[in-house]
């Protein structure tokens, strides 16, 4: 071979082994770009050079920023990805009398447990899930897992006893789980829709209603299949998603950093020290990316030309609660333990005054009771990358506290390193071609926009997702 052939033989053999430590970054910057696309000129960053950080708060709880879907391009989109029924999931339901109805129903739903029935309803289905997990082939040892996909099952079965008063069955477990799965893999653009699972769960909900309905009653401001959409929206995804990833991330988050984890194993008792694991977990990796709201008025600003009304403005969660995190990257539990060192930018359950997640006064500690119910069988351990967006699921090697050495695990956790790492190559791709098909398909569909074009917003040729 020529020098020359060798000199291009080996910049080719240097891009190939550099490749999973940049292109999945430049991927992430041109879906940044294509989303950015998406916003258009409308979209106002928050915080952003129009809006800085230390206004956040002051817009954020504006009363005039409370317009939820209309109006916003981006909406498109993200009705797209939760159809079917985003026309009525709460998060996106215009201020009114329906939102209101909407909102009141599910603080009736969340509120028929106490918190000691929240302890023990959670601690005895993740018992129920994680002994599945060990009634598996060859029973307790050593089991690589996808983090979220081990939680799902556990609040599938939560919110549906919540919701129904009653044992899940396994059947109808697996509907939910089915559902909550496709949504968030779309929203992560790691998988197209498929509207059929979705549908299943519709069904089911539908004749649920009609044949046996829960204690509370649904809301009046809805219609039958509404109604349906109503629970699958705000309880089937929502609330088993965003339990899920919650989930993932602690467990990941203590699987990935030893001291935290060795402090955990050797103190359980001490649930104070996990509260603020989980608190810093949640200040690093935020459930919510961005979060748009249209202002239906004027917001005046102090020394600063007012945000005019119809404007679309971005909430960006994570930047905005680096902003107020001294060494950010520092993964430090104990900063929550002084009023001086605790973030003040923290809000991972939204604002109060602006939509707050309903969970907020109970996630942490349900949260704390499947962490307690994991730790108490295993000692995670994970080499794989650990982003807010999570991608991969969160590959994890579950150790049983059985007192052995375990064999080979160096060599377990490197595998995994390498896997993660080069298997973010094929995904990021995949990402980014999905990402730019749904942002196309969601665009041709226009469900946001056609619904308020069509007489009154109801119209069902526009609501089911198609």
């Amino acid at each position: 071979m020529s020098p020359t052939g060798w000199l291009v033989a080996g910049a080719a053999v240097v891009l190939a082994v550099s490749l999973p430590h940049w292109l999945p970054r430049v991927v992430v910057a041109l879906r940044v770009r294509i989303f950015t696309w998406v916003n258009g000129e409308e979209g106002i960053a928050v915080p952003g050079p129009d809006v800085p950080v230390e206004e956040f708060r002051h817009v954020y709880g504006h009363p005039a920023a409370n317009g939820r879907s209309r109006g916003a391009a981006l909406s498109d989109l993200f009705w797209y990805w939760l159809s079917p029924g985003a026309q009525v999931h709460q998060e996106h339901l215009e201020p009114g009398p329906r939102y209101e109805d909407v909102a009141r129903t599910t603080r009736r739903v969340l509120a028929g447990l106490t918190r000691p029935q929240w302890t023990e309803l959670v601690a005895d289905r993740a018992r129920r899930v994680l002994d599945e997990l060990e009634d598996g082939p060859g029973g307790p040892r050593v089991r690589k897992v996808r983090l979220r996909d081990l939680m799902m099952p556990i609040w599938a079965e939560v919110y549906y006893e919540v919701v129904f008063r009653e044992r899940c069955p396994r059947h109808v477990r697996d509907l939910i789980t089915g559902n909550a799965d496709d949504v968030v893999n779309s929203l992560k653009c790691v998988s197209p829709r498929h509207m059929d699972r979705r549908d299943r769960l519709t069904a089911y909900l539908r004749d649920r209603l009609a044949d046996d309905p829960p204690p509370v009653p649904m809301p009046a401001t809805l219609d039958e299949r509404e109604r349906a959409y109503y629970l699958q929206g705000t309880f089937f995804n929502t609330a088993v998603v965003q339990m899920s990833e919650a989930m993932a991330h602690l467990l990941l988050a203590v699987a990935t950093h030893r001291r935290v984890r060795d402090r955990l194993l050797a103190h359980p008792e001490d649930t104070e020290y996990l509260e603020r694991v989980i608190d810093e977990t949640l200040q690093h990796f935020p459930l919510f990316g961005v979060a748009h709201r249209i202002t239906t008025g004027e917001i005046a600003r102090a020394g600063r030309p007012p945000i005019p009304a119809g404007s679309v403005l971005l909430f960006h969660y994570p930047e905005y609660q680096r902003s107020g995190t001294a060494d950010h990257r520092r993964f430090d539990p104990d900063r929550w333990l002084s009023p001086e060192t605790r973030p003040a930018t923290a809000i991972p359950f939204g604002v109060t005054a602006n939509r707050p997640c309903p969970a907020r006064g109970f996630a942490v500690l349900t949260m704390r009771v499947v962490a307690q119910e994991v730790l108490r069988r295993y000692r995670p351990e994970s080499t794989a990358e650990h982003t807010r967006s999570l991608p991969s699921r969160g590959p994890c090697l579950l150790v049983p506290h059985t007192g052995a050495a375990v064999r080979g695990l160096r060599v377990r956790l490197a595998v995994l390193r390498l896997g993660d790492l080069w298997a973010g190559i094929p995904r990021s791709l995949v990402q980014l071609a999905l990402g730019t098909y749904m942002v196309w398909d969601a665009r041709r569909q226009g469900l946001c926009r056609n619904h308020f074009a069509s007489a009154g917003g109801t119209e069902p040729s526009v609501v089911g997702g198609r």
